[in-house]
């Protein structure tokens, strides 16, 4: 198969129309080769317009939303970025294109291990791979100037938007209903953070972001 080709077919009809134009972003896109991050079995569909399992609770989104959300927390190359739940890693390999430093926390140290030496395989030395819970980030390492969650959560814990820097950006999919998600993008100001809608989406859901029950009698 062809994976250049596929690539470049992928940005012209899934990134491209959904405004994602950055030159920055569109390079970053063509530079990572989507089909390392898929299992081999699914490589023949990596640029497919569809949210692909790489292990247990975690998947790549589709490329329109992958790149809906990294344009919305408006990356620069001076920022420090911390990925949570980074998966097989794709979203941190294209954000290190664009960030000076990608920290992707993962929660078991085999898919750190399996991460990072996929880094390796492709020369990406601004990744490194954090083994902690991806629910409490890594408030020691604070501030980061963009935080993104790969997965759709039912909420942001405000510990998270806490260790932004100020005028830092936190970007994720917040679950709206059982139908729909939406790309939400917390920006730190001083004390306290607000968010504002950017898209909507229905990538993967991550379990370990649900909303605390409560006890009704």
């Amino acid at each position: 198969m062809d994976f250049e080709t596929a690539r470049q077919t992928m940005i012209d009809t899934q990134v491209r129309p959904n405004d994602v134009t950055d030159p920055r972003i569109v390079r970053a896109f063509q530079a990572v080769p989507r089909e390392a991050f898929v299992p081999r079995s699914k490589r023949s569909i990596a640029y497919a317009e569809t949210e692909i399992a790489t292990s247990d609770g975690r998947a790549l989104w589709t490329p329109r939303d992958t790149g809906k959300l990294i344009a919305a927390v408006d990356p620069s190359p001076t920022d420090i970025c911390l990925v949570l739940a980074a998966g097989a890693g794709y979203e941190a390999a294209i954000l290190s294109h664009l960030c000076e430093t990608v920290i992707a926390v993962e929660e078991t140290a085999e898919i750190i291990d399996k991460l990072a030496s996929r880094m390796a395989d492709l020369g990406l030395d601004r990744v490194v791979g954090v083994e902690a819970d991806i629910v409490r980030g890594l408030p020691d390492q604070a501030p980061f100037d963009v935080i993104i969650i790969c997965g759709m959560v039912e909420h942001v814990p405000s510990d998270l938007t806490e260790q932004l820097s100020d005028g830092g950006r936190l970007g994720a999919v917040v679950q709206i209903d059982d139908a729909l998600g939406r790309g939400r993008i917390y920006t730190r100001a001083g004390t306290s953070a607000a968010y504002r809608d950017a898209f909507d989406a229905r990538p993967p859901k991550l379990e370990a972001f649900n909303a605390p029950r409560s006890f009704v009698f």
